[in-house]
C-alpha cells in the first residue's frame, strides 16, 4: 500500500517522519512544488532577512535516506480524482495512492497589479525571503502592507538595517482582531519605539510605477514613496487543485477530530490547509502555526496506524520583533484581556485572556519564558484567571 503526501513543507515532512516513528512500513511518496530540499519556514521572515545563507533544512540527506520515502521536488499537484485515487501534477505525472495526506499549506495574498511591478514581494518561500533581503541590502525606502506578524517582522528587519519604514494597516490598531484594542495598542508601541511609521485605519488604493514600484497610494489620498513593498495581508489555503474532487473545501479542507477529511476515510489533511474542530478554542478552525503543523503530523500518523492520539496541546506561536520575543499560547481571541502585567518599555509584558467564566483561554507574553510556561499550563487546565500565579503583581481588568 502507498501513502501519498502532497506538500513537502513542515506538515508533510513531519507526517512522514511521524509515520515511520510509529512503525508504518508501507511505501511513502512525498511531492512538493519547490526545488529546494524541504526547509523550515519561521526563519524566512526573521533570520533569512538579516543574513545570507541557505534555508534551514528540515532533515539532512542521511535523515532522508533513513526515512525511506520517495521525495519528488518541483512537482505541483494540479488535480485529484478521489474516486480513482489519483493525483495529477504539473509534470504530467499521475500518482496513485491508498492513503492521501493533503499538506499543501497556504498561498499568500497580494495586491492588484503587484505581479506586474518589480520590487513588490510577499514572504512565503525561501526565494521570496532572499529577494526581500537583496532589496534591503541595496538600501531601499520600504513600505510594509499589513501589520500582522509577517509585516511586523519585515519592518523590524528593515529598521535593523537603518532603512526608513512605513507600515500600512487597515485596522485602527494593528492586530486588534487577535488581542483586542488594549493589548494590541501596547504591542504596537514596539513600532513607534523603533522608528517604524505606522499608518493605521487606512488601506492601499493602488501601487505606482512603470516596471518597478515607486510608490503606494493610500485610500485617504496620501502617497508613500517606495522602492520596496512587502505585502503581509494574510494567506488563503492552497486548495485550488482540489476543485472538482468532491472533497469538502471551505476555507481549507474540512476534517474531523482525527484529521480525516469528512466523507473520505482514507484522505487526511495536516497543517495550515486543514480546518478541523481543534481542542482549545474555536471550532472548526484553521491554525497557521508551525507548532500546529508538527502536532497535526503526529495525529495523522496515529489515525492512519490506529495508535493512541497524542495529547492535545494549546496552540502556540511566536514572533521576533525589534530584538524582542512575543509568544502567544492558547486562543486569545476566544476571550478578553482580563489581566495585564508590565509594558513593552519594561523588561516584560504579559496579557492573560479569559472566557466568560473567567477561565484562562490564552496569553501573550513578551520576553518572559518562565511566565509563558505557567500560562501554557493554565490554558491547558482552563485555570481561573483569579487563581493564576504569575509571580508578579498584575493590573486586573473587570
Amino acid at each position: 500500500m502507498t501513502t501519498l503526501i502532497v506538500g513537502a513543507s513542515v506538515a508533510g515532512i513531519r507526517t512522514a517522519q511521524a509515520l515511520r516513528m510509529v512503525g508504518h512500513r508501507d511505501a511513502i511518496t512525498l511531492i512538493g512544488e519547490e526545488l529546494h530540499q524541504p526547509y523550515d519556514k519561521p526563519p524566512l521572515s526573521k533570520e533569512c532577512l538579516a543574513e545570507p545563507g541557505e534555508p534551514v533544512p528540515l532533515l539532512s540527506n542521511d535523515d532522508l535516506v533513513a526515512l525511506d520515502v520517495e521525495l519528488r521536488l518541483g512537482v505541483r499537484a494540479t488535480s485529484l480524482d478521489a474516486e480513482r485515487r489519483v493525483v495529477r501534477t504539473s509534470t504530467g505525472e499521475s500518482f496513485d495512492y491508498d492513503r492521501l495526506v493533503i499538506a499543501t499549506g497556504v498561498t499568500p495574498r497580494s495586491l492588484p497589479g503587484a505581479q506586474h511591478l518589480a520590487g513588490v514581494h510577499t514572504v512565503r518561500t525561501y526565494d521570496d525571503a532572499a529577494a526581500v533581503r537583496a532589496s534591503l541590502a541595496a538600501g531601499r525606502r520600504v513600505v510594509v502592507v499589513g501589520g500582522g506578524f509577517i509585516g511586523a517582522e519585515v519592518a523590524s528587519a528593515a529598521r535593523a538595517q537603518g532603512l526608513p519604514v512605513d507600515l500600512v494597516e487597515p485596522q485602527d490598531v494593528p492586530m486588534t482582531h487577535l488581542f483586542g484594542v488594549e493589548v494590541a495598542t501596547e504591542i504596537s508601541r514596539l513600532h513607534e519605539l523603533n522608528g517604524t511609521v505606522v499608518h493605521a485605519g487606512v488601506g492601499v488604493a493602488g501601487l505606482e510605477g512603470d516596471g518597478g514600484v515607486t510608490g503606494v497610494r493610500l485610500t485617504d489620498g496620501r502617497r508613500l514613496d517606495a522602492d520596496l513593498v512587502v505585502v503581509g495581508i494574510g494567506a488563503a489555503p492552497a486548495t485550488d487543485w482540489l476543485l472538482g474532487s468532491g472533497l469538502p473545501v471551505d476555507d481549507g479542507v474540512l476534517c474531523d477530530e482525527q484529521l480525516r477529511v469528512i466523507g473520505f476515510p482514507d484522505v487526511y489533511a495536516a497543517g495550515d490547509v486543514a480546518r478541523w474542530p481543534m481542542p482549545f478554542g474555536e471550532r472548526p478552525v484553521r491554525v497557521e502555526h508551525w507548532t500546529n503543523a508538527n502536532e497535526h503530523a503526529a495525529l495523522v500518523a496515529a489515525t492512519i496506524t490506529g495508535g493512541a492520539p497524542p495529547r492535545p496541546q494549546p496552540p502556540y506561536v511566536w514572533s521576533d520583533q525589534y530584538g524582542r520575543r512575543i509568544q502567544i499560547v492558547g486562543t486569545p481571541r476566544a476571550g478578553r484581556a482580563a489581566r495585564l502585567v508590565g509594558s513593552v518599555t519594561e523588561a516584560a509584558f504579559v496579557a492573560i485572556f479569559a472566557d466568560d467564566d473567567g477561565r484562562t483561554v490564552g496569553a501573550l507574553v513578551l520576553d518572559d519564558a518562565r511566565t509563558l510556561m505557567r500560562c501554557r499550563k493554565a490554558v491547558a487546565a482552563r485555570t481561573p484567571v483569579c487563581e493564576l500565579q504569575l509571580g508578579v503583581p498584575a493590573a486586573v481588568r473587570a
